[in-house]
């Protein structure tokens, strides 16, 4: 097997990818949103670090004790997707009945997912370590982990593709 066509485990993989983050503090509802300041910064245990901006219910999600928690590592194929959950506030537009419509989710050991990930990673969140003017850092440990594909969306694509910047 050449070295390219060989899988990384996520850990190891690049902090390049765009990520979206699913969360839950009730088992009917969820919300997901985009994340680009993510990073690997332990490794046994695997931990990750994400920056989540304070304004968003995903913040408000992670201060009220969430049950559910998965980072999703977008494809290139999750590129549409990225205007929804960035760019509309999970308080005031319902993202998971859009994303329910549309048939784009599916369930990854019970948790709500999108279809098409490169790789997907169930959190268990550690603590909140550093609130800035409008970002709040927090660490994480992955309970579990599944790979799907190489292809992954880049922060790169989304301005190649006039999606930012």
């Amino acid at each position: 097997m050449h070295l390219k066509n060989k899988m990384k485990r996520p850990w190891n993989r690049t902090n390049s990818n765009v990520y979206s983050l699913m969360t839950s503090c009730e088992k009917a509802s969820y919300n997901m949103n985009i994340c680009t300041y993510v990073s690997v910064v332990n490794i046994k245990p695997k931990i990750y670090l994400i920056s989540i901006d304070k304004s968003t219910l995903t913040f408000k999600n992670l201060t009220n004790n969430p049950v559910s928690i998965v980072l999703q590592s977008l494809s290139f194929k999750n590129i549409k997707l990225v205007k929804l959950l960035g760019k509309k506030s999970g308080f005031t537009y319902n993202k998971q009945k859009t994303l329910e419509n549309r048939k784009l989710t599916s369930l990854w050991k019970g948790h709500n997912v999108l279809n098409d990930c490169s790789f997907l990673l169930e959190l268990h969140k550690l603590k909140k370590i550093h609130e800035m003017h409008d970002h709040c850092i927090f660490t994480f440990e992955i309970k579990s982990f599944k790979n799907f594909s190489h292809d992954f969306l880049s922060f790169q694509s989304l301005i190649e593709n006039n999606i930012i910047l």
